[in-house]
């Protein structure tokens, strides 16, 4: 390939002597690592008991690691199971081969940080809001995990940020496909700093810098989804519905959703402002 492109790592894993590194679970414990300690920032930032956000962070990082693979493996079950699988069954566990979903983690690591807050007698709409860059952070940097893995690519492109991905992994020689790991990456920065200035400038509490996060990201991952062709060992088993990849639709449903939830509470925050200022 030419100096114009974007080359995939010759490697995605080094063995520690019995003990194997792999990239992938590296930049997924960075992305949480970073997270959590914004999110502990902005927590005491706001008055926040300090460790707070540690404590219930652990729940919420466990059930989204069940959760994200969960999604995984129910949406892309042909991988693993029936006539067509290119894996076995037990391969649905080996979450350092990547299919860890942002969906999944998301819904179910809520159920663990709802769990957590509701025993520390904490707001959960409160936590969200706080969380909610450092989520977009987190993702940003976890997201750089595919590129070990030379997964989540799209279609063959002649720009040049192609990305090159060797036969193994679905891709043919001489050809660049879209960066698609890196388009998420930069949307879901760009996404965090969007959040910390729009918390600063507007009055968005009770749950709605949260929502703001849901809206932001899902209004990008589908056009980037809409991207990827993403063939697991030659074949394509993107689940699709009306000519939409089923994470497509999930992004619509959601987006939809936060945008019912900000309309539907925005009075809420209206109350608070009159308050701030009468009192």
């Amino acid at each position: 390939m030419g100096l114009a492109s974007i080359p995939s790592p010759a490697q995605g894993a080094w063995d520690l002597g019995i003990i194997p590194i792999r990239a992938y679970a590296l930049c997924f414990i960075a992305g949480i690592a970073f997270g959590a300690w914004l999110s502990e920032r902005r927590w005491r930032a706001r008055g926040g008991t300090p460790g707070t956000i540690y404590d219930i962070a652990v729940p919420g990082v466990i059930f989204g690691l069940i959760g994200a693979r969960l999604y995984h493996v129910i949406t892309d079950w042909q991988t693993y199971f029936g006539a067509r699988a290119i894996k076995e069954p037990y391969q649905a566990l080996f979450i350092w081969e990547g299919g860890l979903s942002i969906w999944g983690a998301v819904a179910l690591g809520g159920v663990g940080l709802w769990l957590a807050c509701r025993r520390r007698g904490l707001s959960l709409r409160d936590v969200a809001d706080t969380v909610a860059p450092g989520l977009a952070f987190g993702q940003a940097i976890a997201r750089w995990g595919n590129w070990f893995n030379q997964e989540l690519y799209g279609s063959p492109t002649t720009l040049p940020w192609g990305l090159e991905i060797d036969r193994a992994h679905g891709g043919d020689p001489g050809v660049l496909y879209h960066p698609t790991f890196l388009y998420e990456s930069l949307w879901d920065a760009a996404l965090g700093f969007a959040l910390i200035l729009a918390g600063r400038r507007f009055a968005l509490h009770h749950g709605r810098l949260f929502a703001v996060y849901v809206a932001g990201y899902t209004f990008g991952r589908f056009w980037i989804e809409g991207l990827r062709i993403d063939p697991v060992g030659g074949v394509d088993h993107a689940v699709l519905l009306l000519g939409l990849r089923i994470n497509q639709w999930t992004s619509i449903l959601l987006f939809a959703g936060a945008l019912a939830y900000l309309w539907a509470n925005r009075a809420k925050d209206r109350e608070q402002v009159v308050a701030a200022r009468s009192g």
